[in-house]
């Protein structure tokens, strides 16, 4: 089957084994998938990864042992775990010893003709919903970990820093519990999307008053960390969102001084992502810029770099 296969630092589309799914496992031929800054990253050489690229999908079920599931339009959930591990036996399965992770950890990825994953990994996708809504199931679903992870009030002041793919989503869930939140972006046109939400924002270079409960950090700079921290409030909470390549030198004193917590955010529930997709609550057709056929993936991965896109979409 055609991949766009990570080596070295370089991804080109070539031809790969079809993989074989193991027991429990279902083959999906892979409909549409998404570009996502962690693929950028791996390929500047976060994780160390080498293989087939790609973790946000949407596909059919080819072959499985459920008869419920074959033939089944699919997004999944991309840690698959083992249920052995002490952190699987704690209820903490996606921080499991032993885990693969979709396109980015022992597993090969979505951006191919076919993928296999646990069958128990799959969500099955509301007929109303399009492949290129479904294809954000998986960022979404980051998203709502937040909310699975600290209280949100409409109390609280909310700064989510970042205007771009991760941070469009965030917002547009968090302003569901907290209508007194503002996006911090670059981009005056990545802002009128979420203006057009009725989302408060601001330029990244405008005065924000600080004093903020909550700021969510979706830039993955080193400038933004550093931004959030003047923006909370004693003992406020930030959330970190993004994952980058390389080391990070990052101000200690300030987190200490002003007991801030600090947490790190990743995977979060599908469940509540479908949902949000399917009501409009999560509205994400604006944010698709530009789409490519798989033979064209590897010029797909430059094209999501750019400033000028969002979301850039490979259709198989």
């Amino acid at each position: 089957m055609k991949a766009l296969y990570l080596d070295n630092g370089e991804a080109l589309v070539r031809q790969v084994p079809k993989p074989e799914p193991r027991p429990g496992e279902a083959l999906i031929k892979v409909l549409a998938a998404g570009v996502c800054s962690t693929d950028l990253e791996l390929v500047r050489g976060y994780m160390d990864y080498r293989g087939v690229l790609g973790h946000e999908f949407v596909g059919v079920v080819h072959e499985c042992a459920n008869d419920y599931l074959r033939g089944k339009r699919v997004v999944g959930e991309i840690n698959c775990v083992c249920h052995e591990c002490r952190y699987c036996k704690l209820e903490m399965p996606h921080h499991c010893e032993r885990r693969t992770v979709l396109g980015i950890l022992g597993r090969d990825g979505a951006f191919a003709e076919y993928l296999t994953l646990p069958e128990e990994n799959l969500h099955v996708v509301p007929d109303t919903l399009d492949d290129d809504v479904a294809v954000f199931t998986e960022p979404v679903a980051a998203a709502f970990r937040i909310l699975e992870q600290i209280d949100i009030t409409a109390r609280d002041s909310v700064v989510v820093l970042g205007d771009g793919k991760l941070g469009q989503l965030i917002a547009q869930v968090l302003a569901m519990r907290a209508p007194n939140l503002v996006c911090v972006g670059r981009q005056a046109w990545k802002l009128a999307l979420l203006q057009a939400r009725g989302i408060r924002t601001a330029r990244a270079d405008e005065p924000l008053e600080s004093g903020a409960s909550i700021v969510v950090e979706a830039t993955g700079s080193e400038a933004g960390f550093a931004r959030a921290l003047e923006l909370l409030r004693p003992e406020g909470t930030l959330v970190l969102k993004t994952t980058i390549a390389g080391a990070s030198l990052l101000p200690m004193a300030l987190p200490v001084i002003n007991e801030i917590k600090i947490i790190g955010s990743r995977c979060g529930p599908f469940r509540p992502a479908l949902e949000a997709l399917a009501m409009g609550s999560v509205y994400v057709e604006p944010m698709v810029t530009e789409t490519y056929p798989l033979a064209e993936a590897a010029h797909a991965l430059q094209r999501a770099a750019s400033k000028d896109t969002m979301k850039v979409l490979l259709r198989m």
